[in-house]
């Protein structure tokens, strides 16, 4: 979209007809010291669109992406093939023109699929309901607090060390709003979960207990002894997915009992895109849908009987007053639900099962090879794709000196818990289909001279 700036008589004209005199009356609202006094140092008032797109370029020409390096990073964002049949059906006009499905007469591409889509996240994540997305895996998780707030009527959260502190940080900022009080610490550099301790932890005021699967360090656990002692304190257990195609491996944690299950869809169809548009997953039992946030898509028929789709629970606060709302979430992530949608149609359970699997194998090969390197221990004795190695220094200088070197190798712990000086050697290694052996030897020479 092209920026079109406006001429002193454009503006003139726009003030005088909501009766400012000038563009300054529109921030009276505004403290004076939250307000710039002047230019902003190094940058020019005005410059030729010629020259914007040349800076804008040069600018971008710094960054460093996933498709130009051996590319290991993961923690809740990852590098998945994406065919090109997704972006080509995405653009068709049955879904592309009709983005927004209020009036279903016009909708019916866009409604048809995103029932579509919350039958695959049902099956996918072991739920009996889905619905037809959320913003992103982060959002999604704190939904899933305050749906367990309003089920149980308790305000106390657990939340397991090995929950991504992004997804910690979003819900922590909203219980400031909710007052609901949230029980967290930092994970360790221990190849075992902390499921028992939080067993120990749940009583009589927990509303939740909120666990990653697999975790932020790659971890698996069982979690139905979790879901067992949750549900004997009359507490739920909410399960949260950052790495949807694990599921073609390892066991939906709905199968295991847990009564919501969250994530982020990004890994299907959507790709990096340097941090978003993202996608949230957001499935339950049935007893409990008409407190899950979001939107439903149904099936129905029309007057002459014909199939069709219309939107069966919408119970945001657009559409109903605030008090009775689930959630003030406004939309969903249609596109990125589409172009989920598509790619898991594309691959069927066979292809999702057999791209599991191939993730798993190649992440094993990798595993084996980097923990060769002098310096390095696998903390890891069960993992899908994504892993933790211990550097004999701290992991942030040497990812840092390695994306020097044109490797992105992984994701310091030292990053994600800056306030965490104990893990600050952890490495979180992700390895999807995309990485070929060529890549992992070149991390693995880079990582021994870097260590040496």
């Amino acid at each position: 979209m092209r920026y079109l700036p406006l001429t002193d008589a454009d503006r003139q004209e726009m003030l005088s007809v909501i009766g400012s005199a000038s563009v300054d009356d529109l921030f009276v609202d505004v403290p004076v010291q939250a307000r710039l006094p002047g230019t902003i140092v190094g940058l020019p008032d005005h410059a030729s669109e010629l020259a914007v797109e040349r800076h804008m370029a040069k600018l971008a020409r710094q960054n460093l992406s996933a498709g130009e390096a051996p590319f290991f990073l993961g923690a809740g964002a990852y590098r998945h093939h994406v065919p090109a049949s997704v972006d080509h059906l995405i653009q068709r006009g049955e879904f592309l023109t009709a983005y927004t499905p209020y009036q279903p007469e016009i909708a019916q591409g866009t409604l048809q699929v995103l029932f579509e889509f919350q039958t695959q996240v049902a099956r996918l994540l072991g739920c009996d309901v889905a619905n037809a997305s959320m913003y992103d895996g982060s959002t999604a998780c704190w939904e899933a607090i305050g749906m367990a707030r309003r089920i149980t009527k308790r305000g106390k959260a657990l939340l397991s060390s090995g929950l991504h502190p992004h997804y910690v940080s979003v819900a922590k900022t909203m219980a400031k709003f909710t007052g609901d009080a949230l029980v967290h610490e930092a994970p360790k550099l221990d190849a075992a979960t902390d499921i028992d301790a939080l067993v120990a932890s749940i009583d009589k005021d927990t509303s939740c207990v909120v666990v990653q699967y697999p975790d932020i360090l790659g971890r698996i656990a069982d979690l139905t002894p979790l879901a067992n002692a949750a549900h004997e304190a009359g507490a739920l257990l909410v399960a949260v997915v950052t790495e949807p195609v694990a599921l073609g491996a390892i066991a939906a944690p709905g199968h295991m009992g847990a009564d919501i299950v969250v994530g982020e869809g990004q890994s299907l169809g959507v790709g990096l895109q340097f941090g978003g548009p993202y996608l949230g997953l957001f499935g339950c039992k049935q007893k409990y849908v008409r407190q899950m946030p979001g939107r439903l898509c149904g099936e129905t028929v029309d007057a002459a009987g014909q199939r069709g789709f219309v939107l069966t629970l919408s119970t945001r606060e657009q559409h109903i007053r605030r008090e009775k709302a689930t959630s003030n979430i406004c939309t969903n992530s249609g596109l990125c639900a589409l172009a989920f949608s598509i790619h898991m149609t594309l691959l069927g359970e066979k292809g999702l099962r057999e791209l599991a699997t191939l993730n798993h194998a190649l992440a094993v090969e990798a595993a084996d090879r980097l923990a060769k390197v002098p310096g390095v221990r696998l903390l890891n004795d069960a993992f899908f794709n994504e892993f933790t190695l211990i550097l004999s220094k701290d992991a942030r200088d040497v990812v840092r000196n390695l994306a020097d070197k044109g490797v992105l190798g992984g994701v310091s712990l030292g990053r994600l818990f800056p306030d965490a000086a104990d893990i600050g050697n952890g490495l979180v290694v992700a390895v999807t289909e995309t990485v070929t052996a060529e890549d992992v030897e070149t991390f693995a020479k880079a990582l021994e001279e870097e260590l040496a």
